[in-house]
């Protein structure tokens, strides 16, 4: 697996980028401010680690559960009811999280692979 290749990465970073750059069109409410500005850059931060280290499942297990976060935020930080704010968390953390599902797998196979190799 190449470095900087894997578009299930890119999805995560592109994702966790549109969340806390969302934050700046449109009305914050409860805590939604602080929540997505940490979680999208998590998920950005998190992703570039797993484009530039891939085949380390331990990592996107993380990404996985930082975009579960993502997508829990709005209950967590009190701005469920707040349509515009609540779906620019929902709609890339859900992103995020099934990109990231799909990505395990790979991942852990290119982990075996090269621990066998040594």
């Amino acid at each position: 697996m190449k470095k900087w290749t894997r578009w299930q990465d890119w999805v995560a970073v592109v994702a966790g980028l549109y969340v806390a750059l969302s934050t700046s069109w449109t009305e914050p409410a409860g805590a939604s401010m602080s929540l997505m500005i940490v979680g999208g850059i998590l998920l950005v931060v998190v992703g570039l680690v797993n484009l530039s280290m891939p085949g380390m499942p331990a990592a996107e297990w993380v990404q996985a559960l930082i975009a579960l976060l993502v997508v829990a935020a709005p209950w967590m930080g009190s701005y469920y009811d707040t349509m515009g704010v609540a779906w620019s968390s929902w709609i890339p953390g859900i992103v995020a999280l099934v990109v990231t599902a799909l990505a395990i797998k790979p991942s852990t196979v290119e982990h075996h692979h090269h621990q066998v190799a040594h």
